[in-house]
């Protein structure tokens, strides 16, 4: 999942990593646990930005799980770091929380192999992508779940 609102980047002065969500993401933060309520979650890992981990903080506590810190979903990590989550077939019905720039890229790489169609699905925060993978780590299916 892409990250719920956080505040503007240009008006935050402190580090980027410290940039927290806004009112409205921590409202979106709270909705996710509804939206993924019929879903399995087994672990949560987030890119260390406080923005990424405070998105998934209310589903892990609900569902009693660690948020787990992981540098490959930081922003420029590209398909390349989620590639490490999706190849691992231990984590499987694992919630990653993420930036833009690499739900943008999986969107484009699951239109590029028409595994889905241009235009499904979108990539505005808070949104989620729920992925089916084969044994190699390669998407078969994804549905997208519009941000709360």
């Amino acid at each position: 999942m892409r990250h719920a609102k956080a505040g503007d980047r240009e008006a935050w002065s402190g580090d980027d990593r410290q940039r927290p969500l806004t009112k409205k993401g921590m409202q979106q933060a709270e909705k996710l646990v509804a939206l993924l309520a019929r879903l399995p979650v087994s672990s949560v890992y987030s890119s260390p930005f406080v923005r990424c981990v405070q998105t998934v903080e209310p589903l892990a506590r609900v569902r009693h799980l660690e948020v787990k810190l992981s540098p490959s979903l930081e922003e420029g990590q590209g398909l390349e770091g989620l590639g490490e989550f999706l190849a691992d077939r231990g984590l499987d019905e694992t919630v990653l929380s993420t930036h833009g720039d690499i739900v943008q890229e999986l969107v484009d790489d699951l239109v590029a192999r028409e595994v889905i169609q241009p235009g499904y699905g979108g990539v505005e925060k808070g949104c989620t992508w729920v992925l089916a993978v084969d044994e190699h780590g390669v998407t078969e299916r994804a549905r997208y779940l519009p941000a709360p």
